[in-house]
C-alpha cells in the first residue's frame, strides 16, 4: 500500500450505501420507482425515497431504501436534476421492461456496472483504489483499510476509521462470495460472477484475478475506453502502455494483462465502425481516436442488439 493524492478535482466518497452492498433486483426496482413518478420533465420527486412511502413502496427498511438510491445514482442508472431524480439515457435502453437487460441477467451488464462504480473516484472510492491504484496482486483487509484512511487524509476528505472499515468490507462484499452464513446476505454478490477478486490461499487475504476476461463483451471495453479517452481531454492518440496501465485505463479497471488489451485494441475499428484505429508501425503501439462514439451503439453491440440509434 502506498499514501497517494488524487486529482485536485475529484471528491471522495466513503458512503451512502448504508453498508449494504448492490442487490440484484436494486436497480431495476429503483428505475420504476423514478420513472412512474416523474412529473413531466422535472423528473421524480425526493418523497419518492423518503421514508414512510418508500417503505411501504419497496417493502424494505430505511437504510435499504437509502442503499438502493444510493447504488442507482453511483452506477449511472438514474442521476439528480435540481431537487428531483431523471432516468439516464442507460437505463432506459437496459431496465425498461422492453430493454435489453431489466433483471440484470447478462454479465455485460455487470461489467458495464463494474466500470462505472471502478473507473472514477467519486461515487466509491474504495473500489477506484482497489483497482487502479493499488500495484499488489494480493492485499488484505487491514491493509486497505489503513491504505484508504492514508487517502482520505491526504486528499483532505472527511472520513473516520469507521466509516472507511464499513466502506472497505462493502467493496469485497460486492465482489467475494461469502461462505458459510445463511441468510438474504449469503446470496452471490452481484459483481462476483466477474471473477476479478478472489480469496487467496493465505486466510484473510484477497486477490485479483486478472487476465483476458473472456466474458466481457467488446463493446463494454471501448465504452470504458471512450470515457478514459474524454477524460484525458480527448488527446488524438494513446499508447497501450496508457490504455493497459494508467489509473482509470480499460487495463487497471478490468485487471487485463497487456497482451489481452492488445487483443481487444486490434477489434476496435469494428467495434467502433472506424472510430478508433489501432495501428502498430515500427513498434509504435497505439489507438488513433478519429471521432467520438456514442454510447449506445457500444451497449446494444455487447447485447448483439441494434445499433440504438
Amino acid at each position: 500500500m502506498r499514501n497517494t493524492r488524487l486529482e485536485s478535482e475529484s471528491r471522495l466518497q466513503f458512503a451512502g450505501h448504508e453498508t449494504f452492498p448492490l442487490r440484484l433486483l436494486w436497480l431495476k426496482k429503483t428505475y420504476d420507482a423514478v420513472r412512474a413518478d416523474a412529473e413531466g420533465a422535472d423528473g421524480a420527486p425526493r418523497r419518492t425515497f423518503q421514508e414512510h412511502d418508500a417503505i411501504a413502496r419497496f417493502g424494505i427498511g430505511k437504510n435499504m431504501v437509502m442503499s438502493m438510491r444510493h447504488w442507482a445514482l453511483a452506477s449511472g442508472m438514474i442521476v439528480p436534476t435540481g431537487s428531483n431524480f431523471t432516468p439516464t439515457a442507460i437505463a432506459h435502453r437496459l431496465l425498461s421492461d422492453d430493454g435489453l437487460d431489466p433483471f440484470l441477467e447478462s454479465s455485460a451488464t455487470l461489467w458495464l456496472i463494474h466500470a462505472i462504480l471502478a473507473g472514477t473516484p467519486t461515487p466509491c472510492t474504495t473500489f477506484y483504489y482497489a483497482f487502479n491504484i493499488l500495484n499488489q496482486a494480493e492485499f488484505d483487509r487491514d491493509g486497505l483499510n489503513e491504505a484508504m484512511l492514508d487517502l482520505a487524509r491526504n486528499n483532505g476528505a472527511r472520513a473516520t476509521p469507521e466509516t472507511i472499515k464499513r466502506d472497505v468490507e462493502v467493496f469485497l462484499r460486492s465482489y467475494v462470495s461469502r461462505t458459510g452464513d445463511g441468510g438474504e446476505d449469503a446470496a452471490e454478490p452481484l459483481l462476483a460472477e466477474l471473477g476479478l477478486i478472489r480469496e487467496a490461499r493465505l486466510s484473510g487475504r484477497y486477490e485479483f484475478v486478472r487476465g483476458p476476461q473472456p466474458s466481457l463483451p467488446d463493446g463494454i471495453f471501448a465504452l470504458h475506453l471512450s470515457r478514459f479517452w474524454t477524460a484525458k481531454k480527448s488527446p488524438p492518440t494513446l499508447t497501450v502502455e496508457a490504455i493497459a496501465y494508467e489509473p482509470g485505463s480499460p487495463g487497471r479497471v478490468f485487471k487485463m494483462d497487456e497482451d489481452s488489451v492488445v487483443t481487444r485494441l486490434t477489434r476496435l475499428s469494428d467495434v467502433t465502425r472506424g472510430a478508433f484505429q489501432w495501428t502498430d508501425t515500427a513498434g509504435l503501439r497505439q489507438v488513433n481516436f478519429l471521432r467520438a462514439v456514442d454510447d449506445m451503439p457500444l451497449i446494444a453491440a455487447s447485447f448483439g442488439a441494434g445499433d440504438g440509434e
